[in-house]
């Protein structure tokens, strides 16, 4: 019994070091994974940052060129109702410009979805204070549910109008406001757009 004890001790510490080894593998193979996890994650959170700002990118040059498939680029994830009708919307242009009479689905699908430069247009006219681009997104977001309007595509919206004279900003503090252009006062005034009307 004495010479087994030892013996019996020797197997248990090669047992002991074997699976100490394992379980040192195993460590570190779950290190690496969760590293690639991580890694990939990044990836993933890059990507949709990127997709964001295309999809903001889209929106301002659609705003701009008054695209005819601008019904679908107000949010990055296009629910498939959104996406069956912006297929009728490029529809209907591919036909209008094969010269066939589709007048009255393309004036339908017009009025059905004005663009979001025309809602944002509207909406600055019909306030008699300054609004930011929040208040705008959460008034057009609570009107047009299914837009998924968000704040940054309307604050830059509303500096492409400013850029093309369609709309004044303000500052207050820290904070950022828009208004409609005012009115010139008076034919004489110092306006280079009222000068050449007046030639009487």
């Amino acid at each position: 019994m004495r010479e087994s004890t030892p013996a019996a001790t020797e197997l248990t510490s090669q047992y002991i070091n074997r699976v100490t080894s394992d379980l040192e593998h195993n460590i570190k193979e779950q290190e690496a994974t969760a590293a690639e996890i991580a890694a990939l994650q990044q990836r993933l959170a890059a990507l949709q940052h990127d997709h964001t700002v295309l999809v903001q990118m889209r929106q301002a040059l659609g705003a701009t060129a008054t695209s005819p498939v601008s019904a679908d680029i107000d949010s990055g994830t296009v629910p498939s109702p959104r996406k069956q009708a912006a297929g009728a919307a490029r529809k209907v242009a591919d036909s209008a410009a094969a010269g066939k009479s589709t007048k009255r689905p393309a004036d339908g699908l017009k009025r059905l979805r004005p663009t979001l430069v025309e809602l944002v247009r509207h909406h600055l006219n019909e306030q008699s204070e300054p609004q930011s681009a929040a208040e705008v997104a959460t008034v057009l977001s609570r009107m047009h549910p299914d837009r998924g309007i968000k704040s940054t595509v309307v604050r830059t919206t509303l500096e492409n109008l400013v850029a093309r004279n369609q709309a004044q900003r303000t500052k207050q503090g820290s904070s950022v406001f828009y208004t409609t252009p005012d009115e010139p006062k008076s034919p004489a005034g110092p306006s280079s757009e009222s000068q050449p009307d007046i030639t009487e």
